[in-house]
């Protein structure tokens, strides 16, 4: 990251039960924001470590929440970027050993052609949190 220009920070934390209550409501808009591969991710976790996939859910939520705040901190004075659909467009994908990393898809991408995303996640008790840093 030498000599990289930070563009924006986002952080976002979530509380897992009322998330998993949200999940559960029908329309809810959680429905539609996860990708396929996310979805197939969270249930090989929970699948793994037992109980259910709502807190591996809730962090790739927080994620997608957070990289929408830092890219609306980067465009600070300019109009908000696009709302829900960018959330659909913004995937967690993990590697071989587990670190997280944000997959930018469809508008979103070319939005942020040049730009570099940091991610950390984090579960604590009822919690999850993610930070993300953009860098050019």
């Amino acid at each position: 990251m030498s000599g990289a220009v930070v563009l924006g920070v986002g952080v976002d934390l979530v509380h897992v039960p009322s998330f998993e209550q949200q999940l559960e409501l029908a329309g809810s808009r959680f429905a539609g924001v996860f990708t396929p591969g996310e979805r197939r991710d969270v249930a090989d976790r929970a699948a793994g470590h037992g109980g259910g996939s709502g807190r591996h859910l809730a962090v790739r939520w927080a994620a997608k929440e957070a990289l929408v705040k830092a890219w609306s901190a980067s465009l600070f004075g300019e109009p908000p970027v696009m709302g829900d659909e960018a959330l659909r467009q913004v995937e967690v994908v993990c590697d071989a050993w587990g670190r997280p990393r944000l997959r930018l898809l469809g508008a979103v991408a070319t939005h942020l052609p040049d730009v570099e995303t940091h991610l950390s996640l984090a579960h604590d008790a009822d919690h999850a949190l993610a930070y993300v840093l953009l860098t050019h």
